[in-house]
């Protein structure tokens, strides 16, 4: 055997690698410049081979000197943190190394996602007409359902145009990826309408009923609402049952955007946040955001198949040459090589069932929202948003919150990030990482606090 490709001793080294990870994820996270990397780290790519005890030390400082999502200093992403079982299920998903685009290549991997799909169509309670796949994330999600909402009403797929300009709604804390999206698809960016929200971040129903209503006077053609359940900053969720009434009557394609917040259809305790999903017509969440999967794991679903099978199914006789298409997901995909990021996912529920699902998203919210009392006690503090949500925005004392934010990466005390809403900055401390109890969530506070006493006279302060 190629001593350059020898998987059973590469694994060896791996699990070396692996445990001296892990048992450095309780220090502080890592900031270094790029200038300084270059310098440290040999990460030249050459002609000659590397020697592999020299290849093995370099990697080793690749991995010591790379973020650290699962620290318990680590809340600065919607995501963080790890389960056990999902790991494993995605190093398998490594080492198979199935494309997911037909039976044939992916076997019992296509039962597997689809087994998936059924299970969380009967929570979110679509018909069993329903259709689904797994995309890279969020933004792929929002973007196969723009596009499905464009092909049903127009023939767009088929001229490249369309006989009136279609006009989409979102809230104006709406991701980000929606102004990529209409891009992409050929509708253009003017014609996203932005709708304002209120203090809890929540879509503004009224003045949603009012555009469409202005844009049909005009002579355009309203077609697709997105809608959020847990915003990116704020965390909070639109009112999915008001807004799908409004899309009724008017004839548009509701999309719950449920990237962060869509996995309380796990919850029984905090489901009433998602009043009025069986009403929509697509729906996805991230299990990578709130579940401990890895990077990425994205479930999305269509209330009617052929909305789906519409704009993605084309034929390929070189590829698609056994079984049928209930069976051969590239049909239903963006992708053909898609990668499986189903039996991540599948290990994970499989091993601690829908109950333990439910468990790791209700503690996560328990937790914010005792922080939130917690700090609602002390004067210090001002919280931002709503009080069900996972991220926990605030103000501290008279600290400019970027400065903040920034000088604790740079001192690689914390990762934190900040956001803005209604006019105002904050620090923006996202609660995902299920690995993490409320002590150490307490200890972030304790730690800035502390940073903030040692070097308020250097810190940025604003305004009250």
């Amino acid at each position: 055997m190629n001593e350059k490709n020898n998987i059973s001793k590469d694994l060896l080294q791996f699990i070396k690698i692996v445990n001296e990870l892990i048992s450095s994820e309780n220090n502080e996270p890592v900031f270094k410049e790029p200038e300084e990397l270059l310098k440290s780290v040999d990460i030249i790519l050459s002609d000659k081979p590397t020697d592999d005890t020299e290849f093995y030390q370099i990697l080793k400082e690749v991995i010591k000197e790379t973020p650290k999502t699962s620290s318990k200093r680590f809340f600065n992403q919607l995501f963080g943190g790890r389960h056990s079982k999902s790991v494993i299920g995605d190093l398998l998903a490594v080492l198979l190394n199935n494309s997911m685009a037909t039976y044939k290549i992916s076997g019992i991997q296509t039962l597997i996602e689809k087994q998936i799909l059924e299970e969380v169509r009967k929570k979110i309670k679509y018909p069993p007409e329903y259709g689904g796949t797994f995309p890279t994330g969020g933004s792929m999600s929002n973007f196969m359902t723009l596009v499905a909402a464009r092909d049903k009403i127009s023939n767009h797929r088929i001229n490249g145009e369309s006989k009136k300009r279609l006009i989409l709604y979102c809230s104006e804390t709406a991701h980000y990826s929606i102004k990529k999206n209409v891009s992409f698809s050929g509708i253009g960016t003017n014609n996203i309408r932005s709708i304002s929200v209120d203090n809890n971040g929540e879509m503004n129903c009224k003045e949603l009923e009012k555009s469409i209503q202005i844009d049909l006077k005009n002579n355009l053609s309203p077609f697709y609402v997105n809608t959020t359940a847990g915003a990116t900053v704020l965390g909070s969720f639109d009112h999915f049952d008001e807004i799908s009434k409004i899309c009724k009557k008017y004839n548009l394609w509701l999309h719950i955007d449920g990237a962060f917040g869509g996995s309380l259809i796990f919850s029984n305790k905090h489901n009433e946040l998602l009043r009025g999903i069986e009403k929509s017509d697509s729906f996805c969440f991230n299990a990578h955001k709130t579940l401990g999967a890895p990077l990425s794991c994205s479930i999305l679903l269509f209330k009617n198949d052929q909305d789906l099978l519409r704009s993605f199914d084309t034929d390929a006789n070189y590829l698609f040459q056994t079984h049928n298409d209930k069976y051969n997901l590239g049909k239903t995909s963006l992708e053909c090589g898609r990668r499986n990021n189903a039996l991540k996912f599948w290990t994970l529920w499989k091993s601690i069932g829908s109950v333990g699902i439910q468990n790791i998203v209700e503690k996560q919210l328990l937790i914010s929202n005792k922080i939130k009392e917690y700090l609602s006690e002390k004067p210090e503090y001002k919280l931002i948003g709503p009080r069900y949500s996972l991220p926990i925005c605030f103000t501290y004392k008279n600290i400019d919150p970027v400065d903040l934010c920034n000088q604790l990466y740079f001192s690689n005390k914390l990762m934190v990030s900040y956001g803005s809403h209604a006019h105002k900055t904050f620090v923006r401390l996202v609660n995902v990482n299920s690995q993490n109890g409320i002590e150490e969530v307490k200890g972030f506070f304790k730690i800035m606090e502390d940073f903030v006493e040692e070097n308020y006279e250097r810190l940025k302060k604003i305004s009250n």
